[in-house]
């Protein structure tokens, strides 16, 4: 009889493993500060790869198109905000209403509109961020349900939180040109007392 073999062990993730994720977090963060700043004009993986610190050749290593980068870094900013937001603790309304605001109006969204802008006249990014603004409307109005502890069952419920936040884009389209903070507070003020008497 031969020696047995004692069964692998699952090895930790090797230092290469560690840099190839630290190099692909740094190009979606830096994508997604170039698209706020720069717009889809100015934006493109040299400027990207130059920003994060590394070459060309790993930008395109971890993303072969500049649609691949783009869309990957708005879609992981926007992971990270709705883990953000899913570990709010629970809280009035009113710090529900701002923190769902907040994410219309920083750079993320900014991001964002920059690839709807560019998807409207590119033919191959626009069903890339179709899909991906679907998904992220999809999971932002789920985390909204509960945090406002929404009953969508009961009939206009459901129409009350979407409203909320295409007020919240709204918010954020207006901010893009101005600092609409002043306004912006006493709007949320409002709808949150509006979704009080709407909810229950």
């Amino acid at each position: 009889m031969g020696a047995v073999t004692p069964p692998r062990t699952p090895a930790a993730k090797s230092p290469k493993q560690d840099r190839s994720r630290v190099t692909r977090q740094r190009l979606l963060e830096a994508a997604v500060a170039c698209l706020a700043e720069h717009g889809w004009a100015g934006s493109t993986v040299s400027v990207v790869a130059e920003r994060a610190g590394v070459s060309r050749g790993a930008a395109q290593h971890h993303f072969p198109t500049r649609e691949d980068l783009f869309t990957g870094a708005v879609e992981y900013v926007a992971e990270e905000r709705s883990a953000a937001l899913r570990a709010l603790p629970v809280q009035g309304r009113t710090a529900v209403v701002a923190a769902l605001v907040d994410l219309y109006t920083g750079p993320l969204f900014r991001a964002a509109l920059q690839l709807w802008v560019a998807a409207s006249n590119e033919a191959q990014l626009r069903p890339r961020v179709t899909e991906l603004e679907a998904r992220v409307g999809r999971e932002t109005h789920r985390i909204a349900v509960e945090l406002l502890r929404a009953d969508e069952a009961r009939p206009g419920v459901r129409e009350t939180v979407q409203g909320l936040l295409d007020m919240a884009r709204g918010l954020g389209l207006a901010n893009v040109l101005t600092d609409d903070r002043a306004r912006r507070e006493k709007v949320v003020a409002q709808w949150a007392a509006l979704l009080d008497e709407a909810l229950g």
